[in-house]
């Protein structure tokens, strides 16, 4: 099943003839060879870009939660993600950084990928996915504590208005023991922010 078959009642038409519309407001000929399928082509682009509304955190964690006796903090790191700024949008992209404190379960790794997912592929500001990352974590495993670490580029900051390419925006959040507890906070954030201050850059920002 195509991502635009997916998407309920008449929303794929509705898109198709918007995207028609745009071609004709910006002065093309959407009869024309190379963009007769671009009304069809944009609406199931749209539908992948945005089909984080459809999915729920819980939904796709599921039944991969483990029973874990260990309370040393687990980090996965360089979850590459895309995203449409809701702005204009335009994509932005690049790496998130999660790390949490196990309270008697872990989730399965490959889920925080799955999560990144769920929030990424939506209309989004930096600042609410860093978040929304963060608070559904500490929903759906109940951590003692979650930090995530979201550097991103905004194709809206180097395409258009200031034009500012290499601009790299970095947002975080930290809940819990990570945000209340000095030693903890002080260690995750070590493992989340020490390639920040080396002034590494993601592999996904090399273009």
């Amino acid at each position: 099943m195509s991502a635009l078959q997916r998407i309920p009642d008449r929303r794929g038409d509705d898109l198709e003839e918007i995207t028609r519309a745009m071609l004709v407001s910006i002065g093309e000929e959407p009869g024309r060879e190379g963009l007769v399928d671009t009304p069809r082509r944009v609406a199931e682009s749209m539908a992948f870009l945005t089909e984080g509304y459809g999915m729920s955190a819980r939904a796709v964690v599921r039944d991969a939660l483990f029973e874990h006796e260990g309370d040393d903090a687990v980090v996965v790191r360089d979850i590459p993600f895309y995203s449409l700024c809701e702005h204009h949008l335009l994509p932005f992209f690049g790496r998130v950084h999660i790390a949490y404190l196990p309270a008697g379960k872990v989730v399965g790794l490959s889920k925080l990928s799955r999560l990144v997912d769920v929030f990424a592929r939506r209309l989004q500001l930096q600042e609410r996915l860093t978040r929304q990352l963060a608070e559904a974590i500490q929903d759906v495993v109940a951590p003692r504590g979650v930090g995530v670490v979201v550097e991103a580029r905004h194709l809206c900051v180097e395409m258009r208005g200031v034009a500012k390419i290499d601009s790299d925006t970095v947002t975080s959040c930290l809940l819990g023991e990570m945000r209340d507890d000095p030693v903890a906070r002080d260690e995750v954030s070590e493992l989340l922010f020490k390639p920040l201050a080396r002034g590494e850059r993601p592999r996904s920002f090399e273009l």
